[in-house]
């Protein structure tokens, strides 16, 4: 299908990150998986996403300075990113859209209120 969104995911809990791609995939999103930082930035400068959804705390590189790499990299064409996080939201938003990041979730998130703010975020003229 041609018009799928490709989104990256990263976490580096398999059961959530397995649980978040299969609620994702249930949508026809093509899914792609980081399981660290590192990873995460690799796959982000190496293929094109209309989206990334980066866990705060990662081994490599934390959630914050792969998306800082992501936006500061890619400029014009990064992908909208949304940072997930079991910290307190409120305290690190400024944190995150510093970072590049266009939306914080707190965890735990129901699942349905993660698929909407995908949703929501993919349907902005900005998301390709």
């Amino acid at each position: 299908m041609a018009d799928q969104k490709r989104i990256l995911i990263a976490d580096d809990d398999p059961e959530l990150l397995e649980l978040l791609k299969t609620a994702l995939g249930y949508q026809n999103y093509a899914i792609s998986e980081a399981n660290d930082g590192r990873q995460a930035l690799q796959t982000a400068l190496s293929e094109t996403f209309d989206l990334v959804i980066l866990d705060v705390m990662m081994p490599y590189i934390d959630g914050y300075h792969v998306a800082h790499q992501i936006s500061d990299k890619l400029g014009e064409r990064c992908p909208p990113i949304i940072i997930m996080s079991s910290r307190d939201v409120q305290k690190e938003k400024g944190i995150a859209l510093m970072s590049g990041a266009e939306a914080i979730l707190q965890k735990p998130f129901e699942i349905a209120a993660f698929q909407a703010k995908v949703a929501e975020i993919l349907k902005r003229p900005q998301a390709q």
